[in-house]
């Protein structure tokens, strides 16, 4: 006779772990990036904030709430079940075409040159393309696990999977905002290599991409300050006024930094205002300059922690699914370290992408705090069954 004390409730459905389920290491090291983060805005805006009179810590302030935010975010996306992340991956993928769409309508605005964010009741604002890419990772990952595993994806898989991306990278071009699809063409490179997909096909995917950034720039899509901003580093010499101006700036406040750096709310360049967005995209230059090489180190070695767990939980995923999408989220928040931390060296182009979880940017954190959220779900179905 069968125990019906071992069978589950009708209707109840066996969820991941809780909060004591999660990669803490992984966490932790996203909590204090994060937080250090917090403390970098601070320095980097507190001057002029109290030249107009204003609090001190106004952006600090914002940037913690922001985390706090996330964190919910992540925890909600950490209880939903492994099986209806692939269930919710159309709704995600529509509701970020929608987003993408009204950025385009009157409902949208315009900050810093790129027509990207939407405007919201109360002052804030969202930018839709964070959330894309989110969307993107699970969707070109579903595309792609639908496969025999071992086996490498077909051309029309990969057609599919390229397609998944194709509609947001256009409607995002169309801002213009090409740092954000530089961002996401390297990953869905890098999801497509990591499912195995045949040399012949990722060197054609490479050259059906140089063709199309060359076509972008013969058609006008691209303004020439764009330009002028993307090859820049290969000028290290030329527009220090112009448009090399911002590089040359954090330049010269990271290498003032030294060893042990000025003291936060003390660097010279940061405090005077001479490198322009360093609560945003310029803000490894504050680190640089207030907290020198140590600071940098601690900084590297905290966004190192992050993706050494985001790869384990990758390796340790149960299925293709899991381990594409995790795969997807560690190229992104890599990729984006990388170009923005090499754009405040010098070394790559400005494209004006946020260094995750430190730049000031509510929709940034938003997102990038999601993608831990799915990190933790990946990992908690690893070791249970929904």
């Amino acid at each position: 006779m069968t125990d019906l004390r071992a069978l589950p409730a009708l209707g109840r459905r066996t969820s991941p772990p809780r909060v004591r389920g999660w990669d803490w290491l992984l966490v932790l090291g996203a909590v204090s990036l994060s937080l250090l983060g917090a403390a970098l805005i601070w320095s980097a805006t507190s001057a002029r904030l109290i030249a107009a009179d204003q609090w001190s810590g106004t952006y600090a302030a914002r940037h913690v709430l922001n985390l706090v935010l996330g964190l919910a975010l992540c925890w909600v996306v950490s209880r939903l079940g492994h099986r209806a992340i692939r269930r919710y991956t159309p709704v995600l993928y529509g509701a970020s075409l929608v987003g993408l769409v009204l950025v385009l309508s009157p409902l949208g605005s315009t900050i810093n040159g790129a027509h990207a964010w939407i405007r919201l009741p109360g002052g804030f604002s969202i930018q839709p393309s964070e959330f894309a890419k989110i969307s993107i990772i699970v969707g070109v990952a579903l595309v792609l696990a639908d496969r025999n595993p071992g086996e490498a994806p077909e051309a029309r898989t990969l057609v599919r999977a390229l397609a998944i991306a194709a509609v947001p990278v256009g409607l995002i071009l169309l801002q213009p905002d090409l740092g954000t699809v530089l961002v996401i063409a390297a990953i869905v490179v890098g999801m497509l290599a990591i499912a195995g997909a045949r040399t012949v096909h990722l060197l054609l995917l490479a050259v059906l991409g140089l063709a199309a950034v060359a076509a972008a720039f013969a058609l006008g899509l691209v303004d020439s300050y764009q330009i002028d901003r993307l090859t820049a580093f290969t000028r290290p010499d030329e527009g220090a006024r112009t448009f090399g101006y911002n590089t040359q700036q954090a330049r010269i406040a990271i290498g003032a930094g030294g060893l042990l750096g000025q003291g936060l709310g003390s660097g010279s360049q940061t405090q005077g205002g001479f490198v322009p967005f360093n609560h945003t995209d310029f803000v490894v230059s504050v680190a640089g300059e207030e907290l020198g090489f140590v600071g940098i180190a601690v900084l590297l070695g905290l966004l190192g922690l992050v993706l050494w767990r985001g790869l384990t939980i990758a390796l340790r995923a149960r299925d293709q699914f899991g381990r594409l999408v995790a795969s997807g989220i560690v190229l992104w928040i890599g990729l984006q370290a990388f170009e923005n931390i090499g754009m405040n060296l010098g070394i790559m182009p400005v494209t004006g992408v946020p260094l995750p979880f430190v730049s000031h940017g509510g929709s940034s954190m938003f997102a990038v705090w999601i993608g831990i959220g799915l990190l933790l779900n990946i990992h908690a179905g690893a070791t249970s069954d929904d």
